[in-house]
């Protein structure tokens, strides 16, 4: 059995943020990670950012060695047993802890059918796998268009391929953005090459010979076939809340977590896409699913593990790159809500307001940089706001 002071389950961001966290206030305690991916920690963003634009591959990794940490990599955490503050993994080997972050992210969404033939883009092996598909095939059907389909298909345009987009919403990130906004996107990655079939679900999948073959069903009945060499899939994520289910724990999407991170014991932590966490700004529970949650969230609950008592207060953001175009979001960054919109330059550069009783509960900075912590603070503000008195505040 190997102990550890520190156990950490899930091998991301979080996780090495949490490493991070926990020698900023403990240099010697010992410190093992179970992982799934047969690879350390690395920056994930450049997966569907950096890395089709040219960023050497080798600047995604983390300085791991400084952390003197054990990486148990290729496992999963099977079970485990709160009482004798146990982890066992998918090959039998026991874990003993003192503290415990459960960082397990999330389980990609997958469609019932297609098996492996199709990418559901999230890790470096999809990144690797896509990479080489790339550099042989033509033409790529990407199914889904929120945020991880809209950047793949980008990257993939942008390095002269053939791209067929498929999602049954009405326009590229239509949950994220008011109506005219997704629909000038639509027509925006038309001009840029892609072909986006918009409020069209894909049904089943068949491959002839080295050629894939998409059952497509459009909103008005209709039926289609998509032709491509491979498929590429973002289509959502659900938390991996496996191991602490199995302990019989409190699930409730996610792992509730309290403003210290702890998930229902003194000894036991979770951080990341995984954690259901209290928000004071938006004064409502939450989770988040992107890089500056997963860092800061991490390196909070590695603080604590160590001994810290550092509250998790904070508001995260996200960010897209979309060809030219990118934005910053933060809070809640919810089509339904009210939204307000301020443009400097129509759809090329302004400010998304999204409201709620006369709040803004959250804001999307498109071609507007550096004004991510102006927009929390406006969050945090009473208010009330109108379109009057929110023209001019963060785009200006």
């Amino acid at each position: 059995m190997s102990d550890y002071r520190y156990l950490i389950v899930g091998g991301g961001m979080t996780a090495y943020a949490a490493m991070c966290g926990i020698r900023a206030v403990d240099p010697e305690g010992g410190i093992g990670l179970i992982s799934a991916e047969s690879h350390p920690p690395y920056q994930r963003p450049p997966l569907s950012k950096g890395l089709w634009k040219g960023k050497p591959f080798e600047k995604i990794w983390y300085p791991i060695d400084e952390l003197k940490a054990t990486l148990h990599l290729g496992r999963n955490a099977e079970t485990l047993s709160i009482a004798d503050k146990t982890v066992v993994d998918d090959q039998g080997n026991s874990y003993r802890f003192d503290k415990l972050l459960i960082a397990t992210g999330g389980e990609t969404v997958k469609l019932p059918f297609g098996r492996d033939e199709i990418i559901y883009y999230r890790y470096l092996d999809d990144y690797l796998r896509l990479r080489a598909l790339s550099e042989q095939k033509q033409r790529f059907a990407v199914i889904g268009g929120g945020f991880i389909g809209s950047e793949i298909a980008a990257a993939l345009a942008m390095n002269g391929k053939q791209v067929v987009m498929l999602f049954p919403g009405e326009g590229i990130c239509a949950s994220l953005f008011p109506r005219e906004l997704h629909q000038f996107l639509n027509e925006y990655y038309r001009s840029k090459g892609v072909d986006v079939l918009p409020r069209q679900k894909v049904t089943g999948m068949t491959r002839k010979q080295d050629r894939l073959f998409l059952n497509v069903r459009g909103a008005d009945g209709t039926d289609r076939s998509i032709e491509a060499d491979a498929v590429v899939a973002g289509i959502g994520i659900k938390p991996n809340v496996r191991l602490l289910e199995q302990a019989g724990m409190s699930i409730d999407n996610g792992i509730p977590v309290d403003e210290m991170l702890r998930a229902g014991h003194p000894d036991i932590f979770a951080a990341g896409d995984v954690a259901n966490f209290y928000n004071p700004g938006l004064r409502n529970r939450m989770r988040a699913e992107h890089e500056d949650n997963a860092l800061t969230m991490g390196r909070c609950a590695g603080r604590n593990m160590a001994g810290d008592s550092m509250p998790y207060h904070h508001l995260p953001h996200f960010y897209s790159d979309l060809f030219e175009l990118g934005y910053e979001a933060v809070g809640q960054t919810d089509s339904r809500l009210e939204t307000m919109e301020d443009w400097i330059e129509p759809h090329k550069k302004g400010v998304i307001y999204y409201l709620r009783e006369h709040r803004v509960r959250g804001v999307v900075l498109w071609n507007v940089w550096e004004r991510v912590d102006a927009a929390r603070a406006l969050i945090a503000e009473p208010g009330p706001f109108t379109a009057e008195n929110l023209k001019g505040r963060l785009s200006s």
